[in-house]
C-alpha cells in the first residue's frame, strides 16, 4: 500500500514539476492517440454511413466483423501491421517501422471498428424518412451524408471517446511496431519499461498521468456532447 502512494506522489510530483521526460512522453501519446482516432473518424464514419444505409449480399457479414473488430486483441493487430510495414512486407518500402507513424497505424486500425460500430447505430437510429426529406430539398449526395452524421453527433461522440480510449490505452500494438525506443516511447509502453525495470513507483506515476489524460480529454467531449444535447 505504501508503494501505491509512493507511486501518487510520485505522479503529481512530475505533473506540477514539469519533468521534461513525461512531458514529452505524454505529449507524444496525445499526438499519436489524438491522430489515430482522427483517422479513424474520417474513415469509421463513412465506412458506418454506408453500411447503416446501403443493402447488399453479405452486409450482415460485414457487420459482424466490424463488431468483431470492436474487440480485436492489440496484440493481434500489432502483429499484422507489423507484417505489413516489416522491410519484406507490402508496405516496407514506406520505412514506417518503429516509428510514431507506424502507431498511428495500428491505433488507427484498433479504433476505426469502434467508430465504424457506434456510427452504424446511430444512423440506423434516426428516422428511416430523414434521409430522404434532405434529399427532397435538393441536398447533394455528401451534403446528405454531412447532415445525416451531424444529426447523430450525440452518439458518435461516444464513439470517439471509446476509440480514443482503446488507442491512448493499448500496449501491445505499440511495442510491436514501435518498439518502445525513445522516439516512440509513449505512456503506456513506458509503464511496462519501469516495471521492467523495477521502478514501480514511477510506473505507478506514469498510469496515473494517462489516467488523467483520458480523463481530460473524455471531459472535454462529455461537455461537447452535452452542450450540444438537444432540449
Amino acid at each position: 500500500m505504501e508503494l501505491l502512494w509512493e507511486g501518487i506522489r510520485e505522479g503529481f510530483r512530475l505533473l506540477f514539476t514539469g519533468n521534461r521526460e513525461v512531458i514529452e512522453i505524454t505529449i507524444r501519446s496525445l499526438l499519436i492517440s489524438g491522430s489515430a482516432i482522427l483517422i479513424a473518424l474520417v474513415i469509421g464514419s463513412l465506412a458506418g454511413y454506408f453500411l447503416a444505409m446501403q443493402r447488399f449480399w453479405g452486409r450482415n457479414f460485414v457487420l459482424s466483423l466490424v463488431n468483431t473488430g470492436m474487440g480485436l486483441p492489440p496484440v493481434v493487430v500489432g502483429l499484422f501491421v507489423a507484417i505489413m510495414l516489416w522491410r519484406s512486407g507490402p508496405l516496407g518500402l514506406l520505412g514506417l517501422m518503429y516509428t510514431p507513424g507506424a502507431m498511428v497505424v495500428a491505433q488507427a486500425a484498433l479504433a476505426t471498428p469502434i467508430v465504424t460500430g457506434f456510427t452504424v447505430a446511430s444512423i440506423q437510429s434516426l428516422h428511416p424518412k430523414l434521409r430522404l426529406q434532405i434529399m427532397a430539398l435538393g441536398a447533394s449526395r455528401w451534403q446528405t451524408i454531412w447532415l445525416l452524421l451531424r444529426e447523430a453527433r450525440l452518439p458518435l461522440l461516444a464513439g470517439v471517446m471509446a476509440g480514443f480510449g482503446a488507442a491512448i490505452s493499448e500496449v501491445g500494438a505499440s511495442l510491436m511496431v514501435g518498439g518502445n525506443l525513445t522516439d516512440t516511447r509513449v505512456l503506456t509502453t513506458a509503464t511496462v519499461l519501469e516495471v521492467q525495470k523495477g521502478n514501480f513507483e514511477l510506473a505507478i506515476a506514469l498510469s496515473l498521468v494517462l489516467l488523467i489524460l483520458i480523463y481530460a480529454v473524455n471531459l472535454v467531449l462529455t461537455f461537447v456532447q452535452q452542450r450540444q444535447r438537444p432540449a
